[in-house]
């Protein structure tokens, strides 16, 4: 390890970029999410589901031209040391390795939701050990490094499509004929604070359920030519879900209310349990293997992201060094893998969705808030977009991250105080030697 090379190989090209972008959103966010927020915004969920688009959007276009300025592993992380300063660079590598922990976490308990309902048990006792058991799987697959990660996961999003594509259409007749009692009362919402903080609420969780983008960025040391391919590759991968996830909330939503989406039983699988109301035979079946197959994929793309940012963080110092070397092929940072494969599945033992993605809202929008303050600081020379876009995205972030729980606000300041506490210590021991 003491000999291995100091950069990745760039092996990734645009549609690479683009399959890995959409293996990490095309997952949790739909499978999952969409049913937690039903529970809080009811049919508005659907709007809910665009404000989310619409932030993703800035912070997307903010990732994108900082990714091509300075094309290296590590994400806002490098870029916040960059433009920003170390601390505020340091804060948002921590937000990013708790927020994407935790919807790793989450992305391994959906997984084993859906397994387990395919079977008939989705309350089974099971569902912490087998999520589990897929964390310690795909870590060893990450560690034989992202070209054979990508061909894999190039697998998963196809059959992933497929499924949500039988979804939409075979749903589509239910949406059509119960739409005018299940939207009815679009702005009926359950949660607490009024309709505008609800649905704030709601965007909140939904935001997260694309920020998948931000692997591109994360993995830009290893993308050719870094300044054409990411660009691209994010805004094609962020259009492509916008429109997936606005019809399968339409469909789903109209097929079977919020009540149906978010009832407690169906929290780790509504879009199977929705499609059992379709009358079809096999259509349910066929949605859970494309949730098994997607959530399979976002755990393989979110371990990867948290490794690269892992490894940007032990090059600085900010980590223990031993976290910022690779293998001798320079293919895969070895320890950081293995440092994260093993925080996440430690997080599955949680074993509550709603918890672990909740958690990763208020982290990630602290992270993209970051991201969006980091881009305001590039040259006019390496500008791609108008600032107002950064400006949008900061304000929006900044303000979101505040609409989830207090509970969990409160615990992600506290983290970011223990951060602040490490990063002190870690800059005091580098000094020293």
């Amino acid at each position: 390890m003491s000999a291995s090379p100091q950069t990745l190989k760039r092996e990734l090209g645009v549609f690479g970029a683009v399959m890995l972008g959409l293996g990490s959103i095309v997952g949790t966010g739909v499978f999952v999410s969409i049913g937690i927020a039903a529970g809080i915004a009811g049919p508005a969920v659907v709007l809910a589901v665009i404000l989310g688009a619409v932030v993703a959007s800035f912070n997307g276009l903010s990732s994108a031209q900082l990714a091509a300025n300075h094309a290296v592993s590590g994400g806002t992380y490098e870029y916040g040391c960059k433009f920003l300063t170390p601390t505020l660079g340091f804060v948002a590598g921590w937000m990013f390795l708790l927020a994407k922990s935790a919807s790793a976490a989450t992305a391994a308990l959906g997984f084993a939701g859906y397994v387990l309902s395919a079977f008939g048990r989705p309350d089974s006792f099971w569902l912490t050990p087998l999520a589990l058991a897929s964390v310690i799987v795909l870590t060893v697959l990450v560690l034989t490094g992202i070209r054979r990660s990508n061909a894999v996961n190039t697998i998963i999003v196809s059959l992933t499509f497929a499924a949500l594509a039988v979804f939409i259409i075979a749903g589509l007749p239910s949406a059509l004929r119960e739409a005018p009692t299940n939207f009815a009362n679009f702005f009926e919402m359950t949660g607490e604070g009024g309709t505008l903080r609800t649905l704030l609420h709601a965007t909140a969780l939904m935001f997260v359920a694309y920020t998948g983008y931000g692997r591109i960025a994360t993995l830009g040391e290893e993308v050719v030519r870094p300044k054409e391919t990411i660009p691209r590759a994010i805004i094609t991968t962020l259009l492509t879900t916008m429109v997936l996830y606005t019809l399968v909330a339409l469909v789903g939503v109209g097929a079977v209310g919020a009540e149906g989406l978010s009832a407690p039983q169906n929290a780790a699988a509504p879009l199977e349990l929705a499609a059992q109301t379709f009358g079809l035979p096999l259509v349910p079946q066929i949605v859970a293997l494309g949730a098994i197959t997607a959530m399979l994929g976002v755990l393989l793309n979110l371990i990867l992201g948290l490794s690269r940012v892992l490894l940007a963080m032990g090059r600085r110092r900010d980590m223990p060094a031993a976290l910022g070397r690779l293998n001798a092929e320079g293919t895969t940072p070895t320890y950081a893998v293995l440092v994260m494969g093993t925080f996440v599945a430690l997080l599955t033992l949680v074993g509550d969705v709603k918890t672990t993605w909740s958690f990763s809202a208020f982290t990630v929008l602290i992270y993209y808030a970051i991201t969006n303050l980091a881009a305001l600081f590039i040259p006019a020379e390496g500008r791609l977009f108008p600032r107002w876009i950064s400006v949008a995205g900061l304000i929006a972030c900044a303000s979101l991250a505040f609409f989830v729980e207090p509970a969990i606000w409160a615990l992600g300041l506290g983290l970011i105080i223990v951060g602040l506490i490490w990063h002190f210590i870690a800059h005091r021991l580098r000094t020293r030697i």
